[in-house]
């Protein structure tokens, strides 16, 4: 969803509608109301005019907005918004909510756009019965194409094997989740696993035609690594890596972006997985780190040349670079200190591009999340196959 989008949006042309409407805004602050012309008179303050016939008012609202509730019948909003439909990735959230507010019905987009959270949330305010009917949160299993998504994971792919995976997890077919990396909460702990799930931490050992499909965490480059399981399977990217940096002053941002690029792609890394870029606080100004930070949705940390050079696990210190900024590295222990890490997973590589004049050094730390334990949540796969 598009962060210039506003939050909600909620639709009233009835007096009890508007009675309802108003309910909402309590517990939807910063929503936008529109309210019959017919019935403005009655309409609380800074609600805002809507014209009957109502199609032209979404044709310029329906991308603006994030969520939009209507307090009118299904039907009726099912012709209106059909033409104004995309796709899942890009749709809006779309929510009717009956003229007696017994029910919160998500009507669209209740994944991706996170309608089914929306419909939680006006049915608590309400006092309403949500209805939800996509198969994953109806039967309480996973929800495959959104998995992990509160805790910053992305799908390596949006539309490769999603469908399949799925159709496998709400009909209980045989499905193993793979964590390489990643956060441990991405189902609850005091909740066993559901029917046909299995887990594993490692890909060594799997077959992976013994699974309907594998749904894999990982930060690594699968198409070089393991193909077959690859071709199978569900990729998730945990914000799992954090990439060392240090740069001569005034290297471009292009140069840096290349470099960085260049460094996860030949060290088969996902650049979907970094998190942040790590270096020392002289270059908190650089403007090539803060234009590649920003561009790419990742944190720019600090570290003062004390902090970095009294970081374990540096493999390359340099004494000729401690000369001159004040420690044995940057690259290196800036990746360490901000992963809280003990060992490097990319030591320190170096990059320069013809008639640059500019170097820069990079390194990566992978950051160590706790591991699920074999508890209620459990379901492990000691021996990675199925059976």
């Amino acid at each position: 969803m598009s962060d210039a989008r506003k939050a909600f949006a909620i639709y009233a042309i009835t007096r009890h509608g508007i009675g309802i409407a108003t309910r909402l805004l309590t517990g939807l602050p910063g929503a936008d109301l529109y309210v019959s012309e017919k019935l403005f008179a009655t309409a609380p303050p800074g609600a805002r005019k809507l014209p009957l016939p109502m199609g032209p008012l979404l044709a310029d609202t329906f991308a603006a907005y994030e969520c939009h509730v209507f307090v009118i019948s299904i039907g009726a909003v099912v012709r209106m918004v059909a033409p104004l439909l995309v796709n899942k990735k890009v749709d809006p959230a779309v929510l009717c909510v009956d003229d007696a507010a017994r029910f919160s019905i998500c009507v669209l987009s209740g994944h991706v756009g996170r309608g089914n959270q929306y419909t939680e949330r006006t049915a608590a305010i309400l006092g309403a019965i949500a209805v939800v009917t996509t198969a994953s949160d109806a039967l309480g299993t996973l929800t495959v194409d959104i998995l992990g998504r509160d805790l910053g994971w992305v799908l390596d792919d949006m539309d490769r094997n999603v469908t399949r995976g799925c159709a496998a997890v709400v009909n209980a077919a045989p499905v193993l989740f793979v964590q390489e990396t990643g956060e441990p909460s991405w189902w609850p702990g005091d909740r066993p696993l559901p029917a046909g799930v299995r887990y594993a931490t490692t890909l060594d050992g799997v077959d992976p035609k013994a699974w309907e499909i594998l749904l894999i965490a990982s930060d690594r480059d699968l198409t070089k690594t393991h193909p077959a399981h690859f071709e199978n399977a569900v990729v998730y990217r945990p914000k799992s890596l954090v990439v060392g940096l240090g740069c001569d002053r005034g290297a471009t941002l292009e140069m840096v972006e290349r470099g960085v690029d260049s460094m996860l792609a030949t060290q088969g890394l996902s650049a979907k997985s970094v998190k942040e870029l790590a270096t020392i606080d002289t270059k908190a100004d650089e403007p090539a780190m803060l234009a590649l930070a920003e561009r790419r949705g990742w944190l720019l940390r600090t570290f003062t040349a004390e902090e970095l050079d009294g970081t374990p696990g540096i493999e390359n210190p340099s004494e000729t670079v401690k000369r001159f900024v004040g420690t044995r590295g940057v690259a290196e222990p800036a990746a360490l200190r901000a992963a809280g890490a003990e060992k490097l997973l990319v030591a320190k590589q170096t990059y320069t591009e013809d008639g640059a004049g500019r170097w820069m050094t990079l390194a990566v730390a992978r950051i160590p999340f706790q591991k699920r334990s074999d508890g209620p949540g459990g379901s492990h796969v000691k021996e990675a196959h199925h059976g």
